[in-house]
């Protein structure tokens, strides 16, 4: 049976490919659905929350790293459209995307400045 990373590797392939479903990411693996839900199930997991898991840590790279649309983030993602990508990081990350990356940037402007450790010293 494949290990939990070979899972979450099938899982980006799937997603990648525009199939991150259970029967996507199983025939990734040469398995079928309910294999791979029946093993999933004795890991203590499902097909569903290893893809919001992965869904998500994308989500964060992307918007912390990237310019891209919401649009276009939301596309690679697998959501329909920007509004249901925005509500599920929202309900996960308590807070919007749009202002998630604004929070991102401002600690890596920050960072790359040297503005916090200059902050620091001025508050001490």
């Amino acid at each position: 049976m494949p290990s939990s990373t070979a899972v979450r590797a099938a899982i980006n392939v799937s997603l990648r490919h525009g199939d991150a479903t259970l029967d996507g990411t199983a025939k990734t693996l040469g398995l079928s659905g309910r294999t791979l839900q029946r093993h999933l199930e004795r890991m203590g997991t499902s097909h569903s929350k290893m893809l919001s898991e992965i869904r998500l840590e994308i989500a964060c790279h992307l918007l912390a790293g990237s310019d891209k649309r919401l649009a276009d983030i939301a596309e690679s993602l697998g959501y329909t459209n920007a509004s249901s990508f925005s509500r599920a990081f929202a309900r996960l990350m308590k807070t919007q995307p749009i202002v998630y990356r604004r929070r991102q940037l401002r600690r890596k402007h920050g960072r790359a400045t040297g503005t916090r450790s200059l902050r620091r010293s001025a508050a001490e």
